[in-house]
């Protein structure tokens, strides 16, 4: 099946496309991104988004990218003419997501899969998050944390980068504070740098730490494309 990845850069996203990519009857054609001018949407991540374009040719797919405005419900026509294209140059029968538990996003894009008549395709769906994000490691994806917004995650948790160790402490703040693992409550946000599919890695050259109230981004500014 030809399929389209819906593709924020962060990990969940890109364990959904490594996924797909180990499937022998599924091809993937392209990338779909949304760009929300809006940092609190509720369908789409936000931190480093415009780190797609680079993230894509790192992967040597085509990327479709639609702005939007944000606004809740609104974006979704957004998101529709995205995948409405995708369908239209690629032929795609399917798209992919990497929801894990937001019924919201996922009731929302099988909807207007329903009405391009294409299959939605959530291979992470109800998956455990602490196998998921030793499932990072285990493929060994290099993700940066870009975004924090829960107590008590401090501004040290910014640009951080997530291996054994950092999952054994999310592991544990789940357990004392609620603080969904893989951040599907919104608290935490990635960008990945590298995995095993990108055919090159992106070096970060420039960035800023912007932290308040136990609410922060790691904004990078300037980054590159690396040989592997």
């Amino acid at each position: 099946m030809k399929v389209g990845v819906l593709f924020s850069g962060g990990k969940d996203s890109c364990l959904a496309l490594a996924k797909v990519l180990k499937k022998k009857k599924m091809k993937v054609l392209c990338l779909i991104s949304v760009i929300s001018k809006n940092k609190e949407s509720y369908m789409f991540h936000t931190p480093n988004i415009k780190i797609v374009d680079l993230q894509a040719k790192a992967i040597g797919l085509p990327l479709i990218k639609k702005v939007t405005k944000g606004e809740k419900e609104k974006e979704l026509v957004d998101l529709k003419k995205a995948i409405r294209e995708a369908k239209e140059k690629f032929k795609i029968k399917g798209i992919v997501t990497g929801a894990i538990r937001s019924v919201y996003q996922a009731e929302r894009i099988k909807k207007i899969c329903e009405d391009l008549n294409l299959k939605c395709l959530n291979p992470l769906w109800h998956k455990n998050e602490e196998k998921l994000l030793y499932e990072i490691l285990k493929n060994k994806f290099k993700v940066v944390i870009s975004g924090v917004f829960a107590y008590p995650l401090g501004k040290e948790w910014l640009g951080r980068l997530i291996d054994k160790k950092c999952i054994e402490e999310l592991i544990k703040l789940n357990k004392e504070y609620k603080i969904n693992p893989v951040g599907e409550g919104g608290e935490i946000e990635t960008t990945v740098l590298d995995s095993p599919f990108f055919k090159k890695k992106i070096e970060i050259l420039d960035y800023e730490v912007n932290f308040k109230d136990y609410s922060g981004v790691f904004v990078i500014k300037k980054a590159v494309l690396k040989g592997k």
